[in-house]
């Protein structure tokens, strides 16, 4: 969020609230052309304070621990303060509580970034939209090498039907998960996806992390 072009003066998570959504957004940007990039402080679900002016709101001391100022410093006085109070302050949100938890979100980012360096069809490859007949889904592929990458996203809050077609692919392994998907008859991968739900396929002969 930007205000009267003097910044951005706010953070994903406070604006989405929801796990689901914040990961749909974070899948989002990792699948999509281009290189990713990430602030930090994002990859724990950090908020902002907007008492501080401009686009200093964002720019609060990285939240390592639960200790004054967020282990950031052990001085007296910084010159912007941690946030250290409500939901997103330093003793609910900090790296040293996360990685400790295997659910938390930075060890989901850590695994999602893990598997976009893994496929380098997203950033060197070339890509297509693939048709879905539905507007509440976005479908990506990837070509690189007689390697594809299939993203595929739900940007609704009810669940979706969607019938894709990947050529040349009629099986696609999940790089997120156990699952795969086999095309039918005709040549279509039939997918279900939850609200906000995301997927991430490869097919073409290459297996994750190959």
């Amino acid at each position: 969020m930007q205000l009267y072009g003097r910044g951005i003066r706010r953070r994903l998570a406070p604006m989405l609230g929801a796990r689901d959504r914040i990961e749909l957004a974070y899948s989002l940007m990792l699948s999509l052309p281009g290189a990713p990039v990430l602030r930090y402080g994002e990859e724990i679900g950090m908020g902002e304070n907007l008492r501080l002016k401009e686009r200093d709101a964002i720019r609060t001391p990285m939240q390592w621990s639960a200790e004054p100022n967020g282990g950031f410093s052990t001085a007296d006085k910084v010159v912007r303060p941690a946030v250290a109070a409500g939901p997103y302050g330093y003793d609910a949100v900090n790296v040293e509580d996360q990685l400790r938890r295997p659910c938390s979100l930075l060890r989901w980012m850590i695994q999602m970034i893990r598997v976009r360096k893994q496929s380098p069809e997203i950033g060197a490859g070339t890509w297509q939209l693939l048709p879905t007949r539905d507007a509440h889904i976005l479908a990506l592929r990837y070509d690189l090498d007689g390697s594809t990458v299939v993203t595929v996203h739900n940007l609704d809050e009810r669940p979706r039907e969607v019938a894709v077609s990947v050529d040349g692919s009629d099986d696609l392994a999940s790089l997120l998960d156990h699952e795969a998907s086999r095309a039918d008859h005709a040549g279509k991968h039939r997918l279900r996806l939850e609200p906000y739900e995301y997927r991430w396929y490869r097919g073409g002969g290459r297996t994750s992390g190959s």
